[in-house]
């Protein structure tokens, strides 16, 4: 977190990593190599392995400060070891720490005591082995942090105190981090993920030892103001909002030595409860594992195991219940033996015994989706067991009435185009911003949303206007500034629907970068905002400068939504099972809707009733309830790791000399266009940028791109992004991978991605750049130029992305307003009329010849070519010129809603002219 400086020699700053723990796992191998080193040199060598080793230590020795292995203790022992010349024995303890740190066997070590712990010499190899008994036995283990200016024997005390507190039979483990000041505390918070509880104490001081700029950045954007502003007697409370703000999740206590009365009263937001500072330990302790265990609780997972152990009759559906039908089976019994007894033990149609109903949870369902809402920032949150299709289509029931106005992303997941027909929305399809050269889209921009609102304004529709539908981040990981968007529509709308499509953002909540970006964390803050004092102050001023200009353009900041008509209604869909813990299909719907009670709450009912099979997997809830558990207690590290190995791939790929001949990994100003990035960054985490840069990229910029999903190009293998998945990595190595575009295929990294997955990667990569390396060699020149013609028409001979052109008349409305909402639905059902549909082949002339003479030719269904994987048409939409030149040019195998046999499927010249005629849309 630190620019050190050590024995006169800079050493890498933090900014250059992502993590905290990716800095102290590079050093702490380094220091383990060159220990080594300097074990087996010669006298005459030993000085330059000496000094490195010297200056390693102590580059590592601010970071450690933040971590509580290996101890304090430990620690001043290497340094013992290096002075005393012990170099055999300073490798060999070295080895043994960079073992537990990389193992995580530090975590799984037995209880042996409860009050010594530290007494024992800190790097015995028999405390830090990983024995199979330890992993058995070992209860979870996490760390407390200890805010408080205190002496080493002030610390001493109170470990002494809090590991007398201890039992044998607590359920977790933890050791204490202390550090002094506000400032240290945020920086631990930051980058210690084992950190699960904060205590901070009245003697803190506000500034670190350590130089850190850009943290100071990062907490000005957090808390308004510098640091600096905060009055003494507040920082405890500052501290335990500031906490609140970049961990969520982790519990703090406050001990004070005020009255705590007085202190009680204060708004303390995530502080779980106040202390008085003569409190005994024991209760400070069981507070602790409390506020743990209310985290590590999961009551669905916990009744369905229950109810699995149970012995039951079963005289109800399900004849695979307990195993029955397959134990007695002569021919299905390695069914049983490849799943195992458990998954049929907990299969049961029922829902007494402890479980409970999906539809109408009383008991142990409605706990576990209560903890995801808590979890996720939510005020509400519904589990699915069908998937985010599902999820959306639900959202978009519930708040959409027939003839309501939706904004809808043009290029978003297929269910949201399907639920405004079922929901009979008058749909705006918003065009994303083109990336021609890649043959993918982006998002949409700002500007366009804007423009689409002050336009159906202008016609005196805003009043119909009921949703803004987004997916945030898009498939190829562009994510939009949420705050923003909603900050601006809502100036305009100030009752508008947000639906956040996070169907592959998930995750983003437990990143510290990440959240905010993320639909309900964004809907939290701006409901704070709006109610504030400081903010009807700014509002006020703002209205008094429109009233003196006479002119919104004028105003020099974007417009502020009124304070006493704004709402807040924001929904996120998220498929849980794609970036977090989950069996397939299992997602959740997040809800922040002020008016959710009285508005909404019996539609979505109805909604989710009719989505929402009467028979859910209990195993797909279980799953559900346990991913909560996973990302609120380690969340924060697997996400930092999912990073880290993204990067890794995005390193290796673009500095390799063999692999970057072919391949390439596309960077930020590859996927957003630079009039969207006003910071000016174009890379982060990257060998050109740091991740500094990345804070203030997702701070400021209208867009930013997630560095865990991965665009490789290649085209330059001679390979469209079709082929190269599925003939060469799946077919021929079995690397799977989900998105393609013409010249481009999308690598996503997760929680689950291990460094073995990503050596064998770079490993087949290679293979791949070699292959077309001999191939080349030995061509001649036809065939040279034949590969070469291939590359070329690959990058650069592509065909330009069409908008969307707009709705037929016949399917819009003739109120004479212009505006472009068109009758999705009325299309739709008027195409199961077959004698009003007609066909026109790709492959001759007829379609051209058609439009070239006049004739408006209208798509009857949703025409889906993978790639890209989203509507090129919809049901109502005329065909234009640059849709028609682009379905030509596309040499995919899959498209849905086309069949060549026939052609392209349009409705019948009377068919629209009876609509039109009659004045009535559908």
């Amino acid at each position: 977190m630190v620019p050190e400086q050590t024995g006169g020699k800079k050493q890498s700053s933090l900014t250059e990593y992502y993590s905290a723990s990716q800095l102290r796992s590079d050093r702490w191998i380094s220091l383990k190599s060159t220990c080594a080193r300097l074990a087996g040199a010669t006298e005459g060598d030993r000085t330059v392995f000496e000094t490195r080793a010297r200056d390693l230590l102590a580059s590592l020795e601010p970071i450690e400060f933040y971590w509580a292995f290996p101890s304090r203790t430990a620690w001043q022992s290497l340094w013992q070891l290096l002075e005393r010349r012990q170099f055999e024995e300073l490798s060999r303890s070295v080895s043994l720490i960079v073992r537990a740190l990389v193992s995580g066997s530090y975590r799984r070590r037995s209880r042996r005591g409860t009050e010594h712990d530290d007494d024992a010499t800190p790097i015995e190899e028999e405390q830090l082995e990983e024995r199979s008994e330890d992993v058995a036995n070992a209860p979870p283990y996490f760390e407390v942090l200890i805010v408080d200016s205190l002496s080493p024997t002030q610390e001493d005390g109170q470990s002494r105190a809090l590991r007398k507190a201890r039992r044998l039979d607590d359920r977790f483990v933890y050791e204490l981090v202390f550090v002094p000041s506000l400032e240290d505390a945020l920086i631990a918070a930051l980058f210690n993920f084992n950190i699960q509880s904060v205590v901070i104490r009245p003697g803190l001081e506000l500034k670190s030892r350590n130089e850190i700029p850009f943290l100071r950045r990062y907490l000005r954007r957090i808390g308004g103001r510098d640091l600096e502003s905060y009055d003494p007697e507040s920082w405890q409370v500052e501290l335990c909002r500031l906490i609140h703000e970049i961990r969520p999740e982790v519990d703090v206590y406050l001990v004070t030595d005020e009255s705590v009365e007085v202190i009680a009263g204060l708004e303390l937001r995530g502080c779980r409860r106040v202390f008085y500072n003569q409190d005994d330990f024991l209760e400070l302790h069981v507070n602790i594992l409390r506020g743990v265990d209310a985290r590590y609780e999961t009551p669905f997972f916990n009744a369905l195991k229950q109810y699995s152990r149970r012995p039951t009759g079963v005289f109800h559906a399900l004849p695979i219940s307990r195993g029955k039908s397959i134990a007695r089976s002569h021919w299905i019994g390695d069914m049983l033996d490849f799943y195992g007894i458990n998954v049929f033990l907990a299969e049961t149609s029922a829902t007494s015994g402890g479980l409970d109903s999906l539809l109408a949870p009383t008991g142990s369902l409605k706990r576990a989706q209560e903890y995801a809402a808590r979890a996720f920032g939510a005020d509400r949150t519904y589990f699915a067991t069908n998937g985010t299709s599902t999820c959306n289509k639900i959202v978009v029931q519930a708040i959409v009435r027939p003839g309501d106005i939706v904004l809808v992303d043009r290029d978003c997941h297929k269910s949201h185009h399907y639920g405004m027909v079922l929901a009979g929305a008058q749909v705006v399809y918003l065009d994303s911003y083109p990336l021609n050269e890649y043959s993918m889209y982006g998002a949409v921009p700002l500007k366009e949303i804007r423009h689409r609102l002050l336009e159906l304004r202008a016609a005196g529709k805003l009043d119909r206007v009921r949703m803004l539908l987004l997916t945030n981040c898009t498939f190829d990981g562009v994510v939009y500034n949420v705050e923003r968007v909603m900050e601006e529509c809502l100036a305009i709308k100030p009752d508008l629907v947000f639906l956040w499509d996070e169907a592959w953002f998930a995750f983003a909540r437990f990143g510290t970068v990440y959240r905010q970006r993320t639909a309900m964390h964004c809907a939290g803050l701006l409901r704070d905002r709006y109610a504030s004092p400081e903010y009807r102050e700014r509002w006020q001023a703002q209205q008094a400068a429109l009233k003196a200009s006479g002119d919104e353009a004028l105003v020099a900041e974007p417009l502020l939504p009124d304070p006493d008509k704004v709402r807040i209604r924001a929904y996120a869909t998220q498929s849980t099972h794609k970036t977090l813990t989950s069996l397939r299909q299992g997602s959740m719907i997040h809800v922040r809707d002020q008016d959710f009670k009285g508005e909404v709450a019996q539609a979505f009912h109805e909604a989710y009733m009719t989505h929402t099979s009467t028979s859910p997997n209990y195993q797909i809830l279980a799953s559900l309830d346990l991913g909560r558990r996973q990302v609120e207690l380690e969340g924060l590290e697997l996400v930092q790791k999912q990073v880290e190995t993204a990067m890794a791939i995005r390193k290796v790929v673009n500095t390799h000399p063999l692999i970057s001949k072919y391949f390439r990994v596309l960077g930020v100003r590859e996927m957003v266009p630079s009039e969207y990035r006003p910071s000016g960054v174009d890379s982060y985490l990257d060998n050109e940028g740091a991740w500094s840069e990345m804070w203030d990229a997702w701070s400021e910029d209208e867009f930013a791109v997630d560095p865990s999903r991965i665009t490789l190009a290649v085209g330059g293998t001679g390979y469209d992004g079709d082929t190269f998945k599925t003939a060469i990595l799946m077919d021929r190595h079995g690397i799977q991978v989900n998105k393609t575009s013409r010249n481009t295929v999308l690598l996503m990294t997760n929680i689950g991605t291990t460094r073995s997955s990503i050596a064998y990667l770079i490993e087949v990569l290679v293979q791949i750049a070699r292959d077309i390396d001999e191939r080349l060699d030995d061509a001649g020149g036809m065939e040279r130029r034949s590969f070469d013609n291939r590359v070329r028409s690959l990058m650069q001979e592509l065909p330009p992305l069409p908008d969307f052109s707009r709705f037929h008349d016949a399917f819009r409305a003739n109120d004479g307003s212009g505006t472009p909402e068109g009758d999705i639905r009325a299309a739709f059902f008027l195409a199961y009329d077959e004698s009003r549909c007609e066909y026109f082949l790709l492959q001759d002339d007829s379609l051209a010849g058609a439009m070239a003479a006049g004739r408006e030719l209208v798509s009857t269904s949703f025409i889906i070519p993978y790639p890209p994987g989203f509507p090129i048409l919809v049901p109502g939409q005329i065909i234009s010129a640059e849709i028609l030149a682009f379905m030509r040019a596309l040499d995919v195998k899959e498209i849905h809603g086309y069949q060549p046999e026939l052609g392209l499927r349009v409705f019948t010249q009377p068919a629209l002219d009876a609509l039109v005629g009659a004045g009535n849309p559908g």
